[in-house]
């Protein structure tokens, strides 16, 4: 899967905020990937709200987010982030 810019994510944990569903965030830029430098593996993401304001810019690892919400074994994925537009 290719992680790229302007990509949007829905997350996959249980705890959503009751009125605005489960959390999305949109992917803003890659860090480093450069082995052993600090933000190896790491994607710049913020949080998009319902009316869809760009919020809460942050790094987070690659590996949250996935092109499926299941797995190779055909289980629900229960945490990180499942493709939503590309």
């Amino acid at each position: 899967m290719s992680i790229e810019r302007d990509q949007i994510y829905v997350s996959l944990s249980s705890r959503h905020h009751p009125v605005d569903g489960p959390t999305r965030i949109k992917v803003v830029g890659t860090l480093g990937r450069i082995p052993g430098v600090w933000g190896f593996g790491k994607v710049d993401v913020v949080t998009v709200t319902k009316s869809g304001r760009e919020i809460r810019r942050r790094s987070i690892e690659a590996s949250q987010l996935h092109a499926t919400a299941t797995t190779h074994d055909g289980k629900p994925r229960r945490t990180g982030y499942v493709l939503e537009t590309g």
